[in-house]
């Protein structure tokens, strides 16, 4: 048929493209693997339809349009022949009718594009064919020319035979002629074989001669469309040359207007450049200016921390000499106690003695007068007890007075401040302001809070409740000079007369209430009047009463859970108490509290309701939640809203399952919180006329402020003084009565001690009442209190006795107030606020002074707070005004100078000297050293400070070596008084030494193209900060930084670098000068040797670009040899220091790099000539270290096999250690690199690669040799790696960069996907390097472009077409990075054995019987390989192959038919299990060929082939098969059949006559011939043989089931044929062969062979005969077989 296979028609309107025979493999081996680009063009249609990849965008729909085109790529084979010029005629109409609107247009789509292409490729591929059908045709000519010649050289070898065997059969050479007709013969077949090739050759030649010029007329009626489609193409190129044209154009615009913009913008760059150096500059100029302003600051700040620390260290030592002294006191206070307490001893005695001498005395009066003595004496002891009692009991009267009398004065002073609160609220009234009510309800009661306060300060109420009624009678003193027992009395008549008229005042409230009748503002309404409002709430009040009858504890669970029981509150609240504070009235709060069950089981809660004093202001939301599981949560709103004035406190009630509980509820009102920060102010010892300032702070930590007064003490108008005599009843110290007594004691040092312990309380405001102080609660020793016993015992006595007193008070009007109070003497403090109230101190009278102060509030709820203070006037006729000089910081041999001044009180005027201690005499010094101090004047000296380096040896304990300071006491002696006064000098020596370390630097070798640095550490000793600099540097050193200038601190540590630069070759040897602000210069030698050497680099340092892992970056640099000429008066030479110069010539060098960088250098050795110059490529290729891997591997490991080791059970006690060493194929290095790759943060590294030089010529050179190498020539490369983390990383297997495709059959396709995934913050676009286009791997779909954390998937397919290993490397290009991707694939060619080498002979079957037959397949490639079975019999294009010259026309050696007789049912006669599958690499597939006839043939035969993926046949395998109706058969010699069934219907199953009767005649011919080769040597007889046989069937008997015997035997023996075994029985199953064999007789004719006929008969179910022809000939050892 007409390229039936080779191309296809152009229907109208589209283009079929032609296919190939490959095209059909790739199509059908990708069919087999089931992979197809299909899936591939959706998933881009898909991505071009997101507009993701417009730049792609155009040429996937042009390729769709093609495959629309082409019917989706996919072209069967069609005939062509009738329609082919049809087709055609319309194909080229359409073609021209599209080529016209083509060229009416300007801009051609893209559909029009994808026409025209597919349009100029049919074309190419006519013109292909065209090629292609002249080589068939020329080939064919050649062939039939080939053929010609040979019949004709056959034709004239037939002639010459002839001849000869006419020569011969006249001679009468009757072998010669035999072997002369055989080879006639012979040729005579070959002559009539290739005649019919010649006919087949030359039928094929016409053909395709024929093919051809259909192909040329074809052709050729697409002329004018090829002549279109060039004027198209030409029109096409300059339409794209045009636009090329414009766009360059366009580009030069765009890069002109990119040039001026980026002249402008170079030109604003330069711009903020100079004013951003500007501005630096004043910068750098304010920062300095700062910095001396700072260090000024510094200065001052040092200078006040000192002399704060100075001073807090004076105060210390005062406080402990106050200590000291209170402490001295309090002994002599104990001593002097205990002396009374003797003598009160000795009283008591001498008294009990005088009492028995009494009443011995009495007795013997009584006796005397003869009275009864026992009588009167009880009468005497009963009345002296009864004036004990009177006694006691008028003191108790007295002291009750008094309380009552305290009492009335407070109810007094609460009128008085309600009366004003209520004058004010009556003018806000008149103003128009409504007024609270709740105002109104505190004001009426306000002895309710009274009650309250006292009840929570019932023990400070006691403490002045209970005065000692010695105390009153003989330490206090009214005011007025009257005693205090005459003022309570006065004071109680005068509250006496009017004592009903205060209780009813107290009583009986100024406004009404809710109580009066009058009042109304509030009435009930009468919807609560109402009686059916009354009985609902009669009714719901029993009920709820009933409801909490249901909760009684009685009837409560318990909840309980295995092993334990809940006990306390079954739910839990948050906050735990709801707490209102600092409410505002008339406003509104609401809290949210949650409720958590906290029993051990479901609960459930309900509202009770809430406290009754609350139930005016609060209300509770709550939904009841039902059922509650345990440690679930519930929530209720509470809402407040305040309508008084007033602190409330109460609960709310719940009642749960296991009880009622409640959450407590408290609302508090503002209140003032007022504190004082101290309680004593001690001002120290100051000098008579001096002014001190201290203040005290007073804080409110209240949300309600108030006003204040400080005022002093009703019972201490004026401060006291004590005389320089310490007699322990000198004074009493008097305290307010807020003061706390145990503080005021212990802030009280020069008190007499604990027994003056005696205090006068007052009110603000009120009268003097004297009254005596409790002992002080809290927790105080015994012994402190049997001393305050025995002191009120003495002080008893002594007021019994009227001793003299030992102490001298002076008289207000004569004591000057030395301790007052500042300008701040009132003032409101408000809420959350604190002030400042000043107390001065001016001393005016030698000796101790203490003032008590109090602080009043006009809250009437703010307690007075007492605070005291304290101060010591000393008075000296000469005064430092400044007794402590502090020098602060002085170095040593620094000259420091200050000013003492001396002032004098002096009438009169005073010779004084200074006096310094002989220690510091030497550095230490007064001027002038004696002095006159006129009266009433003031006098300066100036002193002198030198400190000298032998100033901690001569100082001694004046000098403190570890902290440096340094006290020098001066004293002032006054020579006429005999008296002194001391000042001390105050300093802190240091040394100003800056020590560097190392002294000297010896920088070794140095070459002139690098620069050696040292680090050297400068100390500064000194404890202030010091200005350094380096002056003075050479030009080829350098310090940083700061260029060597800068502030170190005190005692501070800085490391400079020195940086050492040779200009030439020679030794250095030189001093850096370290110079200080104060001139100190500190010195620092170097020395350095110089050294030129033969090389230099033109870059000694590498900065590389930010690389990805995995990635490289590369430089190069080059190594020069710039040494020509030995002279070094023409240009410096090479060589080390001074020494000899390096020779001219060749120069070589070796890189040597780290063992740990990543870098390569290339070439690492070299021989540069003189005046040339080798480049070198240094490589970076940034990469995780291996260690990090593994060790990430195996964390990953562990961390996958810990869930695992969870659920694995023991075996056998033992259990895998998880902590153990992994196995190498246990870890995944891939993944691991993966993990790390994407945590990768970046890492900056630098590395120095030594290059080392010699002379001479490198190893492998010519001329090379040993080469002596100076290390002091020494090149060193500078490598800046920064490495980075890469932006796109492969995410598929593992994150494995490496694509394997493992073992690929050779002609076959796989594809692989990998993935890749973009792990940067931006847009990445992706770009690919070139694959070898002849190779086998292929880049099916790329990815162009990738958004932040985006994944996408590129396939790459390998196709081997030869057997072996295959490697390419694909780039993908991302920003600055390269991520390889390492391809490989190994190609093989499958390789298989079959155990059947020639035909599978099936045997004899009876018919409708089957019988099996095993072939074995063994796969000997190193991959699996896919086959399937095919029977030629069942193939598709059977039919067509059929409809040949049937094979029984032809000869039996042109037959190529190989499937024979086939079943009449239509199923297959032989079947082959498995028909698909796949064979492992080395293992074996058996295949079960099963033969199953259903009528008798001989003639069964089929086809098996065995095909690996899908199209390449492994092995054929010819089935052969014979059936039988009955069970015995007979084969061998020749067929003289024909091998093809007739066409007529015969019926399969035979009549059973025909099975009983006997045969007429023989079923069937055989041919046996019996061929002697004549070969000279001696006769072998011809031999042959016929096989009879019974079929394995059940039909037949076990034994004796067929038998044959062959007759004629007598004609065989004459023709000398001789027949072995003529006769026999056969068993089911068994075989035998009838042996036949002929030797020729001399008597022999050739010319008439032997023909012999014998009848072979079969006796089984039924008797068969077979006619046998025995055929003997004598043959030449050369003639052929026929």
């Amino acid at each position: 048929m007409f390229c039936t296979h080779l191309w296809t028609t152009l229907q109208p309107g589209c283009l079929e493209r032609p296919v190939s025979m490959e095209d059909h493999e790739l199509t059908h081996s990708e069919g087999e693997q089931q992979i197809s680009p299909q899936p591939f063009l959706e998933e881009e249609e898909e991505e071009d339809a997101a507009g993701q990849f417009s730049d792609v965008e155009g040429p996937w729909k042009e390729y769709e349009l093609e495959e629309n085109l082409f019917g989706g790529g996919e072209m069967g084979t069609k005939d062509t022949s009738g329609d082919v010029g049809d087709q055609s005629d319309s194909s080229t109409e359409s073609l021209e009718h599209s080529l016209g609107d083509i060229s009416n247009t300007r801009a051609l789509l893209a559909e029009e594009r994808i026409h025209i292409a597919a349009v100029q490729r049919n074309i190419k591929l006519l013109d292909d064919m065209v090629k292609e059908k002249k080589l068939v045709v020329q080939k064919t000519g050649q062939k039939l020319c080939a053929c010609q010649l040979r019949i004709k050289m056959l034709a004239e070898q037939l002639d010459r035979v002839d001849m000869e065997i006419e020569r011969e059969k006249e001679a009468g050479n009757v072998p010669a002629l035999s072997r002369l007709r055989a080879v006639s013969r012979r040729l005579h077949s070959e002559l009539e074989r290739e005649k019919e090739s010649e006919l087949i050759i030359d039928l094929k030649l016409n053909q395709d001669k024929m093919e051809m010029w259909e192909i040329e007329i074809e052709q050729g009626k697409y002329e004018a469309i090829r002549d279109k489609l060039e004027q198209e193409e030409e029109q096409l190129q300059r339409h794209y040359q045009e636009q090329r044209e414009g766009r360059i154009r366009k580009e030069r615009r765009t890069a002109l207007q990119a040039e001026g913009k980026r002249r402008s913008r170079e030109q604003k760059e330069e711009k903020a450049q100079k004013e951003h150096e500007e501005r630096k500059k004043k910068i750098l100029e304010d920062a300095k200016r700062n910095h001396k302003k700072a260090a000024c600051f510094l200065k001052q700040s040092t200078a006040r921390i000192h002399d704060k620390i100075a001073k807090e260290e004076e105060k210390t030592q005062e406080h402990m000499e106050r200590r000291i002294q209170a402490v001295l006191s309090l002994k002599t206070s104990i001593t002097s106690n205990r002396e009374k307490l003797q003598t009160l001893q000795v009283l008591n005695k001498a008294k009990a003695l005088e009492a028995k001498e009494e009443e011995m005395k009495m007795r013997e009066a009584i006796l005397a007068e003869g009275g009864n003595v026992v009588q009167e004496i009880f009468l005497h002891k009963r009345q002296l007890k009864h004036e004990k009692e009177e006694q006691a009991f008028r003191e108790l009267q007295k002291s009750r007075k008094i309380e009552i009398v305290s009492r009335i004065l407070k109810e007094e002073a609460s009128l008085h401040k309600q009366k004003e609160s209520q004058s004010r609220m009556r003018a806000t009234k008149a103003r128009g302001k409504v007024e609270d009510p709740s105002v109104q309800r505190k004001e009426a009661w306000p002895c309710r809070e009274e009650t309250c306060t006292r009840a929570g300060g019932a023990t400070a109420q006691e403490s002045w409740l209970s005065p000692s009624p010695p105390s009153l009678a003989g330490e206090g003193t009214a005011p007025e000079g009257g005693s205090p027992e005459v003022t309570a009395q006065d004071v109680l008549w005068e509250s006496g007369d009017d004592e009903k008229e205060k209780e009813k005042t107290l009583l009986e409230p100024e406004f009404p209430g809710l109580w009066g009748q009058e009042y109304d503002l509030h009435k009930i309404p009468k919807e609560e009047v109402d009686p059916t409002q009354l009985a609902i709430r009669a009714l719901k009040k029993e009920v709820s009463e009933n409801k909490m009858e249901e909760f009684q504890p009685g009837s409560l669970a318990k909840q309980t859970v295995p092993g334990r029981e809940h006990k306390g509150c079954a739910f839990h609240s948050k906050p735990s108490c709801i707490h209102f504070k600092d409410f505002d009235v008339g406003q509104t709060y609401k809290k949210k509290i949650i409720l958590t069950n906290a029993s051990y089981s479901v609960n459930y809660c309900r509202l009770v309701g809430i406290s009754e004093c609350l139930k005016d202001f609060i209300s509770v939301h709550f939904d009841p939640p039902g059922k509650m599981s345990s440690g679930m949560s519930c929530e209720f709103v509470v809402t407040f809203k305040p309508m008084i004035n007033e602190s409330l406190a109460g609960e709310v009630m719940f009642v749960a399952q296991t009880g009622s509980f409640s959450v407590p509820l408290q609302c508090t009102v503002k209140s003032c919180v007022l504190a004082l920060d101290k309680e004593l102010i001690d001002f120290g010892s100051h000098v008579v006329g001096e002014t001190i300032s201290r203040t005290i702070s007073l804080t409110n930590s209240g949300a309600l402020g108030t006003r204040f007064q400080v005022q002093t003490s009703a019972g201490d108008r004026s401060t006291h003084r004590a005389t320089a005599k310490p007699a322990p009843g000198r004074m009493v110290p008097r305290h307010s009565s807020g003061c706390d007594p145990e503080e005021e004691g212990s802030s009280s040092p020069g008190a007499a001690g604990l027994g003056k312990q005696v205090r006068i309380c007052a009110e603000p405001g009120e009268e003097v009442t004297p009254c005596a102080a409790q002992q002080p609660q809290g927790p105080q020793s015994s012994s402190a209190t049997e001393q305050l016993d025995q002191e009120v015992l003495s002080m008893r006595s002594d007021l019994d006795t009227d001793n003299a007193r030992d102490s001298v008070e002076l008289s207000p009007e004569e004591t000057p107030v030395e301790i007052m109070l500042g300008k701040v003497t009132e003032g409101e403090v408000g809420p959350f606020s604190s002030v400042k109230v000043p107390v001065l101190f001016v001393p005016a009278v030698p000796g101790d002074v203490r003032a008590e102060f109090v602080i009043v509030f006009d809250n009437p709820d703010c307690k007075p707070l007492c605070f005291s203070a304290v101060g010591v006037a000393v008075d000296v006729p000469l005064w430092v005004p400044n007794p402590d000089v502090d020098l602060r910081i002085c170095l040593y041999d620094r000259l420091y100078q200050d000013c003492v001044t001396l002032r004098s009180r002096a009438s009169t005027t005073l010779r004084f000297k200074f006096e310094v201690c002989k220690e510091l005499s030497k550095h230490l010094e007064l001027l002038p050293r004696t002095g006159y101090i006129q009266a009433q004047s003031a006098f300066s000296a100036q002193l002198k400070f030198l400190p000298r380096q032998s100033l901690p040896e001569d100082a001694g304990n004046y000098f403190n070596a570890e902290t440096r300071i340094l006290e020098v006491p001066v004293t002032i002696v006054i020579m006429d008084k005999a008296r002194t006064a001391n000042f001390t000098v105050h300093a802190i020596v240091s040394s100003s030494d800056l020590e560097i370390s190392p002294a000297e630097i010896n920088f070794g070798h140095c070459t002139i193209y690098e620069a050696v640095q040292a680090n050297v550490t400068v100390t500064n000793k000194c404890i202030l900060p010091q200005e350094f600099g380096f002056v003075g540097l050479p030009e080829f050193v350098e310090v940083q930084p700061n260029d060597g200038f800068g502030v170190i601190l005190p005692l501070e540590s800085l490391t400079l670098d020195i940086i050492f630069k040779a200009t030439k070759a020679k030794e250095y040897s030189f001093d850096l000068t370290c110079t200080t602000e104060i001139n100190r210069q500190f010195k620092l030698s170097c020395k350095a040797v110089g050294v030129h050497p033969p090389l230099e680099l033109s870059h000694s340092l590498v900065q590389f670009a930010a690389t990805a892992l995995n990635s490289v970056s590369e430089a190069t640099l080059d190594v020069l040899n710039p040494h020509v000429s030995g002279n070094s008066l023409i240009h410096a030479v090479p060589r080390i220091g001074t020494g000899e110069p390096a020779p001219v010539g060749p120069t070589s060098f070796e890189f040597h790099v780290p063992e740990d960088c990543p870098v390569t250098i290339t070439p690492s050795v070299g021989t540069v000539l003189p005046g040339q110059k080798s480049s070198i490529r240094v490589s970076f290729s940034p990469a995780l270290p291996e260690q990090l891997v593994r060790e990430e591997a195996a964390r990953r490991l562990s961390r996958a096999a810990v869930p695992e080791a969870g659920i694995q059970p023991e075996n056998n006690g033992s259990r895998k250690s998880l902590t153990g060493e992994p196995k190498p194929e246990e870890l995944k290095p891939e993944a691991a690199q993966a993990s790390l790759m994407r945590s990768f943060s970046g890492s900056f590294k630098k590395y120095i690669v030594p290059c080392f030089v010699a002379s001479g010529q490198a190893a492998g050179e010519k001329g090379s040799g040993h080469l002596s190498c100076s290390p002091y020539n020494t090149l060193y490369l500078e490598l800046h790696c920064p490495a980075v983390a890469p932006p796109v990383l492969v995410t598929s297997d593992s994150g494995d960069s490496t694509v394997g495709f493992g073992d690929v059959s050779v002609g076959h396709r796989m594809m692989k996907r990998i993935t890749l995934q973009n792990i940067s913050l931006g847009r990445v676009g992706l770009g690919f390097s070139a694959l070898n286009p002849n190779g086998p791997f292929l880049l099916v779909r790329a990815v162009r472009m990738l958004e932040p954390g985006e994944s996408k998937a590129l396939v790459i397919s390998f196709c081997p077409d030869e057997d072996k290993w295959f490697c390419e490397t694909l780039d993908i290009r991302v920003a600055n990075s390269t991520l390889n991707l390492s391809l490989s694939g190994h190609g093989v060619v499958p390789g298989t054995v079959c155990s059947v080498e020639g035909v599978l002979d099936m045997g004899y079957v009876m018919a409708g019987e089957q019988v099996t037959s095993t072939v074995q397949v063994q796969n000997t490639s190193s991959l699996a390989l896919p086959f399937c079975t095919q029977l030629d019999s069942l193939s598709p294009t059977r039919d067509r192959d059929r409809q040949s010259i049937p094979a029984f026309l032809s000869s039996s050696g042109q037959r190529t038919e190989f499937v024979g007789t086939q079943n009449y049912s239509g199923l297959s006669v032989f079947s082959v299990f498995p028909t698909e599958g796949e064979i492992e690499a080395g293992k074996s597939q058996e295949f079960v060929v099963t033969f199953s006839p259903d009528h008798e043939s001989l003639y069964y035969s089929d086809r098996l082939r065995v095909v690996l993926f899908g199209k390449q046949t492994a092995h054929e395998i010819p089935l052969r098969g014979a059936a039988r109706e009955h069970p015995m058969f007979v084969e061998g010699g020749l067929p003289l059949d024909v091998p093809v069934e007739s066409l007529a219907v015969t019926s399969s199953v035979p009549s059973q006559e025909a099975l009983t009767a006997e045969p007429q005649e023989p079923v069937r011919s055989l041919l046996l011939l019996l061929e002697h080769v004549d070969g000279g040597s001696p006769a072998e007889p011809a031999r042959a043989e016929l096989r009879v046989g019974a079929v394995d069937t059940p039909l037949l008997a076990a034994k004796k089931a067929v038998e044959f015997s062959l007759d004629s035997l007598p004609e065989l023996e004459r023709a000398g044929i001789t027949v072995e075994e003529p006769r026999g029985a056969l068993e089911r199953g068994q075989e035998r062969s009838i042996r036949v064999s002929w030797a020729p007789p001399a008597e022999l004719s050739v010319s008439d062979p032997p023909l012999v006929t014998a009848l072979l008969t079969l006796k089984g179910d039924i008797t068969e005969c077979y006619r046998v022809l025995f055929m003997a000939r004598v043959v030449s050892a050369c003639a052929p077989t026929p």
